[in-house]
């Protein structure tokens, strides 16, 4: 095995403490002698959703000498309240211990720069692999086994019973339900995200009607995984995203029937199909639904794209978006989103929430993309008034109201606000609504699904508004002080043990640089194939930041196989930076490995 660099692994610490561990507050120390992978994740961002999920099985297998450990380092000013994280390891069903750290105290002592990225720490307490974004669960299960090997022969690993203590459940008709259907019975159906189930709900919003878990009831695809987006269908059936399966399924009101649509199971990744026949593409966490222009649009949050599936062709393609991560407006296959998560459709406009940009958004007929409120990435807060001004924090949900308006579920305000086309102003409707994620209107009522209190709740539409004090936020990390003129970005990429990078169709690297304001940059902005590039900053640009996508394939190194088994490793970095004379010359970035620069 190669010699490793050792170095020594900080203290975890947090404000907030341990999750998932019965109370017991614990230190590097304590977990001596174990495999220590730490998750620095926070839980608006579907990329970390995703990593979760690829680390089930890892943790699973190796659970005796393995120990998961979810660092949570807020990105929202609602992610750093306690509470709200205490929700989010039962929404997502963490099933390892988690730290609160609302101060991103541990998230500086490791330099980390970017949701997910993952550090592994050897049975001796030193550092030996970071990665940042999706695909590293195979790199990283190689490197625990030779691990286990090599500390089993030195001495120094410990097995037995990890320090993960399971939380009480909570009987409740719903847990964290996503969003609401008003079904042409007059009864709801909601999306029991958490439970992995769809609930019929009577007229009263309360009255459990039947539950469906997907299962058992139709052709293929087994019982939802946290459920979300619901649509009625021209055909009286109901449109479901599969989040977690990563699929559409169609659920039959009076039958009970459930079809899978589109979608294969597996999760999309760079370089897969993104048109054909519905059943052979991949989809990336579809979130929301909307029948719109004859098809039905998804919000395909994983990638940060819209998507279409056409029921008459029975084949999905890309309706907007790039896969860049962002906010630009214009035609539909330039424009960027940012983890789009809800749908709402009018005759002349499709509505869209933005969630990562904090932003509302629209297409209109001529298939392009206009923003109503938010301006980026890193701006969020309550502010109400002029759109251009106005501010939000992770809307989950819109909802077309009559009067042309469009009703905002701001999730992480824990409020329901408007914004009106006509006068161009945002307003808000409700106040303490705890994480809203969605609304249907019933009548002269909206019915709002206010997840984090597990309910419906019947609001009536308000003819005025709430006045609220303004709050404005940016997104609380460190800037790194680069130089002027030239600056060296390199992104670290260590093909994995056993694999090397994948040539055999061309380059299998990827690097896409941009930033904001544009003016940031001089040069070196726009795509290429290495991962090394010189960029020219700005001198009279005082801050901003930079964007970087990087992608790299590896696959196995077996001269044997002539179909070896292939990985995708992917990352979008926002890196917030200041211009100072006495900044860095060099900007390094792991995407996988050890950054020796």
């Amino acid at each position: 095995m190669a010699t490793r660099a050792r170095v020594r692994a900080p203290e975890l610490t947090g404000k907030g403490g341990w999750l998932n561990t019965g109370e017991k507050q614990y230190t590097l120390a304590d977990l001596r002698g174990r495999i220590v992978v730490v998750d620095f994740w926070t839980f608006c961002c579907i990329n970390c959703l995703h990593v979760l999920d690829e680390l089930r099985e890892l943790e699973e297998k190796h659970r005796d000498t393995l120990v998961i450990i979810g660092v949570h380092s807020p990105k929202f000013v609602h992610e750093a309240e306690h509470q709200a994280v205490v929700d989010a390891v039962e929404r997502y069903q963490v099933h390892h211990p988690v730290l609160d750290d609302p101060e991103l105290a541990t998230w500086k002592q490791y330099a980390v720069r970017a949701w997910p990225t993952l550090v592994v720490i050897d049975p001796e307490g030193y550092i030996v692999a970071q990665h940042a974004g999706e695909g590293h669960a195979h790199a990283i299960e190689k490197l625990v086994e030779e691990l286990e090997a090599e500390h089993a022969a030195k001495g120094t690993l410990r097995r037995g019973d990890g320090p993960y203590v399971a939380p009480e459940p909570v009987a409740t008709d719903l847990r964290f339900p996503g969003k609401a259907l008003l079904l042409p019975s007059g009864n709801f159906l909601v999306s029991d995200s958490t439970r992995n189930q769809l609930v019929e709900l009577e007229p009263d919003g309360e009255s459990v009607v039947r539950r469906i878990s997907g299962s058992g009831s139709g052709s293929g695809g087994g019982e939802f995984n946290e459920p979300q987006g619901l649509a009625l269908l021209p055909d009286g059936r109901v449109a479901v995203a599969d989040t977690v399966n990563h699929t559409i399924r169609a659920y039959d009101p009076e039958t009970g029937a459930v079809e899978t649509l589109a979608g294969t199971g597996k999760q999309w990744w760079q370089g897969s199909p993104t048109s054909g026949p519905a059943l052979d593409v991949s989809l990336s966490s579809p979130w929301d639904v909307a029948w719109w222009g004859g098809k039905l649009w998804i919000a395909m949050a994983g990638v940060h794209q819209l998507w279409t599936y056409d029921p008459a062709a029975g084949t999905v393609q890309v309706g907007a978006g790039t896969t860049n991560e962002g906010l630009v407006d214009g035609p539909a296959a330039e424009a960027w989103f940012a983890q789009p998560s809800g749908l709402a459709a009018t005759e002349d406009r499709l509505w869209i929430a933005d969630s990562e940009t904090s932003a509302v958004r629209w297409i209109d007929r001529d298939l392009v993309v206009h923003t109503a409120v938010g301006t980026g990435l890193f701006d969020f807060g309550h502010r109400d008034g002029a759109a251009g001004q106005a501010l939000l924090q992770h809307p989950l949900g819109v909802t077309a109201l009559p009067d042309g308006s469009v009703a905002i579920s701001d999730t992480y305000n824990h409020a329901l606000r408007r914004f009106d086309p006509a006068s161009g102003e945002v307003t808000t409707l409700a106040t303490d609504l705890r994480e809203p994620s969605g609304a249907v209107l019933a009548g002269d009522d909206i019915v709002v699904v206010e997840s984090a209190r597990h309910r419906l709740t019947r609001l009536r539409l308000p003819e005025e508004a709430v006045r609220v004090e303004a709050v404005a936020h940016r997104t609380r990390r460190a800037a790194t002080e680069v130089a002027p003129g030239r600056l060296r970005l390199d992104v670290v990429f260590q093909a994995p043990a056993g694999q090397k990078l994948d040539t055999r169709y061309g380059p299998s690297t990827r690097l896409l640089v941009s930033s904001t304001p544009p003016g940031l940059l001089r040069g070196g902005e726009g795509t290429g194939t290495d991962l090394s590039r010189e960029l020219e900053i700005d001198p009279s640009v005082a801050e901003g930041v930079l964007h970087v996508s990087a992608m790299a394939a590896s696959c196995d190194d077996d001269p044997e196989n002539e179909y070896p088994a292939c990985h995708m490793h992917q990352q979008d970095w926002g890196v917030p930076v200041r211009v100072s004379a006495e900044g860095t010359t060099r900007l390094g970035l792991v995407l996988a490995g050890m950054d020796q620069g």
